[in-house]
This record gives C-alpha cells, sequence and structure tokens, in this order.
C-alpha cells in the first residue's frame, strides 16, 4: 500500500466553501475551470466526497486530524484544538517530510502550527474565542459576526478587496516556497499545503473573472426558496442569516453566482500557476497533487447561502487525487470525507525506510489509498459529517452510504433523501413504511454514533468556559494569538556577510554553468 522506495512531494490545495457543484469535473457547465477539470481527469475523482463539518474550523480540524469533530473537539469557529492533538504535519514530519503552510487554516488558540514546521503567512481570520456560538440562546442572532445578506445584494466587481489581498499573497508565498524548496540544499521531500479563502464570500471579484462570464448563461437555483421550509434546519438557517432584512430579486441571486464562480476561476487559475511553477522545477514527475475544500456552499438553493446545513450544496465537496506517472485515472464513487484524508497520506508517505507512526489517538477516517490504486477494497463506505456551531441548539448528523443521504437531529425530524432518484433532496422517505428497515439501520448506527444528551452539555459548558475566557482576556492589555510569520531580513536576498558570486549561484535555477576566473 505505498509508491515503494521514494515518497514524493504533497502539495495540497484547499479552497474555501467551494462546493463539488461548482466544478466542471462535477457536472457543472456553467463554471469555468479548466486547471481544476485537468487534475480530475488524469487523477483520482471522488464523486461523492463530504465535509466532515459544513463550517471552517470543524471541517478543517477534521482534515488535519482524521477525526470527527465531536472526537477532536472542533465544535464551531471558536473551538480551541490542543497542541497535544497530533495532526498529519506531526505525522508527516516523522516520517521524513518538510511540512509548510500557505495560508488559511482557521487554527483557534496560541498554537498557530500544530504540527507544520513553517507557516508563510498569517491566517485570515481570528485565532481568539470571539466567534463563539450560544445554545442556550441558540434562537439569537450575533450580528457581530453571524452571516447576513449583504454580500448577495452587493455582489459584484471589486479591484480588491480583503480576500483578494490576501490569496494574492497566499498563491506568491506558495510558489516562492516552491522555488525556495528546488534552490535548497534540504533532501527532505515536502508537504505543502496551500489554503486559499476563496470562493468564500462577499461574492466580490475582479472585473477579469467577472468578464469571463459576461456570454455565459448563469441559472438561477434548481430549487427556489420555498413559501415554508422544508424542515426545521433550514429555517433556522434562514434566521441565522438574516435572510428576510432585505429583499432579494433574481438580478441579486444571478450577480451573486457570477461573482462566486468568477473566484472559482480565481482559484483555478492558481493551481494552474502552481502546477507550471512544479514542472519549471523538475518537480512534476515526483509531486502528488491533492485538491480539495473544507464545505461548500448553498448559492440561494431553498433561498439558502453559504454554508451551515448537510444539504448537497454545502456538505458536498470536491476531492481529487493527481499522481499521473503512477496512478492511472478513474472515478471512485463511494463516499468519503474528510477524516479520509490523515490516514490516506500516511499511506502515500510511507515506504521501506520511513514506516508510518502507529496513531496516538483513534483515528475515525479510513484510507483511501487502495481506491487509488484500483485495488479491491470490500467495506462498505460511509461518510460522516457532524454539524455542533450555530444554527442548532443540539448535535447534528449527517451519514451518506450508498445512495441514501440520513440526518437525525434530537429537536428535529428525521429526513432520509434517495440521491439517486431525488438528487435535489425534495422527498423525505422517513416515514414511509417501505424504509422501515432502512430507517433503523441508520437509527442505530447514530445511537452508537454518539450520547447526543451528553455531548450537548459538554458543547454548551465548553462554549462557557470560551465565553469567559475570552471576556478576560479582552480586558486590559491584550495579547493576540495570531500568528506573524518568521521573516530574517539578514539572510535574504544579498548580504555583505554572503560570498556575493556564490549566493547568486545557489540562488538560481537552474543551476548555471561553474564560474573560473581565467586567473585562477
Amino acid at each position: 500500500m505505498n509508491l515503494g522506495k521514494h515518497q514524493p512531494n504533497i502539495l495540497i490545495i484547499m479552497a474555501d466553501q467551494l462546493t463539488a457543484k461548482a466544478l466542471g469535473c462535477y457536472g457543472n457547465t456553467e463554471v469555468i475551470s479548466p486547471n481544476i477539470d485537468r487534475l480530475s481527469k488524469t487523477g483520482i475523482h471522488f464523486e461523492k466526497a463530504y465535509t466532515s463539518s459544513p463550517l471552517c474550523t470543524p471541517a478543517r480540524y477534521a482534515f488535519m486530524t482524521g477525526q470527527n469533530v465531536s472526537r477532536c473537539k472542533g465544535y464551531d469557529n471558536a473551538s480551541y484544538m490542543a497542541s497535544t492533538r497530533p495532526t498529519f504535519a506531526h505525522y508527516l514530519r516523522l516520517m521524513g517530510y518538510h511540512t509548510c503552510l500557505s495560508g488559511k487554516m482557521h487554527f483557534v488558540g496560541p498554537d498557530q502550527l500544530h504540527g507544520f514546521e513553517k507557516r508563510l503567512t498569517t491566517d485570515v481570520y481570528p485565532a481568539e474565542f470571539g466567534w463563539v456560538p450560544d445554545w442556550t440562546r441558540s434562537g439569537e442572532r450575533i450580528d457581530l459576526w453571524y452571516h447576513n445578506m449583504s454580500s448577495v445584494v452587493q455582489a459584484g466587481v471589486a479591484a480588491i478587496t480583503n480576500q483578494l489581498a490576501y490569496d494574492d499573497l497566499v498563491g506568491f508565498s506558495a510558489v516562492r516556497e516552491i522555488y525556495d524548496h528546488v534552490r535548497s540544499d534540504d533532501i527532505r521531500p515536502f508537504c505543502l499545503v496551500v489554503s486559499f479563502i476563496h470562493p468564500h464570500d462577499p461574492y466580490a471579484t475582479r472585473q477579469k473573472y467577472w468578464s469571463m462570464y459576461e456570454d455565459q448563461h448563469i441559472s438561477l437555483p434548481t430549487v427556489p426558496r420555498p413559501h415554508v421550509q422544508p424542515d426545521p434546519h433550514n429555517s433556522r438557517l434562514e434566521s441565522v442569516i438574516d435572510i428576510d432584512a432585505v429583499p432579494i430579486t433574481d438580478n441579486d441571486i444571478i450577480n451573486a453566482r457570477r461573482a462566486y464562480f468568477g473566484n472559482v476561476s480565481y482559484v483555478d487559475e492558481w493551481v494552474g500557476r502552481l502546477q507550471d511553477v512544479l514542472q519549471e522545477c523538475g518537480l512534476e514527475k515526483n509531486t502528488l497533487i491533492m485538491f480539495t475544500s473544507d464545505h461548500g456552499d448553498m448559492l440561494g438553493e431553498f433561498g439558502l447561502w453559504y454554508k451551515m446545513s448537510f444539504r448537497e450544496w454545502s456538505a458536498r465537496i470536491p476531492l481529487i487525487i493527481n499522481y499521473p506517472d503512477q496512478l492511472s485515472s478513474r472515478t471512485v464513487n463511494s463516499p468519503v470525507s474528510h477524516v479520509d484524508v490523515l490516514p490516506t497520506l500516511l499511506d502515500i508517505a510511507h515506504t521501506q525506510e520511513f514506516h508510518q507512526p502507529e496513531p496516538i489517538d483513534p483515528i475515525d477516517g479510513q484510507s483511501l489509498w487502495l481506491q487509488c490504486l484500483d485495488e479491491p477494497d470490500d467495506d462498505q463506505k460511509m461518510a460522516i459529517s457532524e454539524y455542533l456551531a450555530e444554527g442548532t441548539s443540539a448535535p447534528m448528523l449527517m451519514l451518506r452510504e450508498g445512495q441514501y443521504k440520513y440526518i437525525n437531529c434530537d429537536t428535529d425530524p428525521e429526513l432520509l433523501f434517495d440521491l439517486e432518484s431525488d438528487p435535489d433532496e425534495l422527498i423525505n422517505l422517513a416515514e414511509l413504511p417501505s424504509c422501515k428497515d432502512l430507517m433503523q439501520h441508520f437509527r442505530s448506527f447514530a445511537m452508537n454514533h454518539w450520547d447526543s444528551q451528553n455531548l450537548q452539555q459538554e458543547i454548551i459548558q465548553d462554549q462557557r468556559r470560551r465565553r469567559m475566557v475570552h471576556a478576560a482576556l479582552m480586558k486590559g492589555k491584550r495579547t493576540d494569538w495570531d500568528y506573524t510569520p518568521y521573516q530574517n531580513a539578514s539572510e535574504e536576498y544579498t548580504r555583505a556577510h554572503m560570498d556575493l558570486t556564490q549566493h547568486d549561484i545557489k540562488s538560481r535555477f537552474p543551476r548555471p554553468k561553474p564560474f573560473k576566473a581565467n586567473s585562477e
């Protein structure tokens, strides 16, 4: 289950809030995403990949740890993760890798590395406990940081935004890191994670990407906002995003989708640029590329926007593994999720010299490496997603197995959808007599998965603890946890203590011919 003697470099490119339903390789005929589509065509395409939680920090903690968010305690966007919890960055370092992060990972707390040897940028979001929801007052909006509809009604063109400035830096820093690697004396393979904030709202894109869609038809949502939402969580999400604060027109929806698609094309351009740099540096044949996202975006389906939903637009993500010299292209149709990434990376890195460390904590995911190798894998796959943040007051669980999706929450009616016959999730099968045995199967799994009531009380107590700590830390002198990248200017570019000729030669790639003066 490994690549033999040689460990590949690993480049993980992560988008934010990119639904699988907004990529050409996942069936969208309106989005322009040629580089990602090419990765899919020549790689391993996971058709039914799901977020482990449809919210940023929880999804990323599951992605990093291989654990469901209820286990790693990544409940919401202000959840703290202990420095003693191993991530794939820790394990890969033990296996001989140089690990580096450029961009967002939404770590919360004073540890902003969590196993990465190097981090090239600060995060785009805060590292403090300021965004803690309150399940004891779940019906109350927190206007300071909850989503609202401004992003939809203000959608359009912007020369620069907070997020464009950030992603420009993320991409540039990643490109420079690849150049630095190929020029360095470090013989270790790298695992470089390049994590962009786009196409996450606000829905504002540069004129270049807006113009790409000038003559492109952009559809309205397949399922418009119903007069009465079909389940309580949909209704709660309407309140969370304050959907009735302003009227939303069809033109608003199309503009928001157009800008979102434009930002997908922006990320796609960076995917192409990173591949070009690998090729320029002669690294393309020994670099495995993984492309994914943390969660999706509803983009107006059911009248909902952003994430926080188990509906397909929010919960389904792209997952592509591309290593054409070693892996034949194929499509994998079994359900998978973020927690499967860590064990897969360990299988990829495993060689005769570098064995996998024994996991310190239980790993909830299963390696996808057999599926990548197209070897028999008889295990029945199930994708699990959990939601434990704003918009609910009790733990929510989604199970995707075969053609069915099951959603369970103590405060809500159960939901069961047959996604083959009902891809838009319009028909709830939970009460049908013909689905009695199927429902019992999913209920039994849900009951064994967690003690929902005990978990609810643990989360409420954890929320109280973080709110109290945050309130105290805001008094007097504030010490921020936001990451500041290390920079040693005395060793950059050209300095007087350096041998100028040798330094110029060493900083060049490919290396020039040896220089020998006539006087020597």
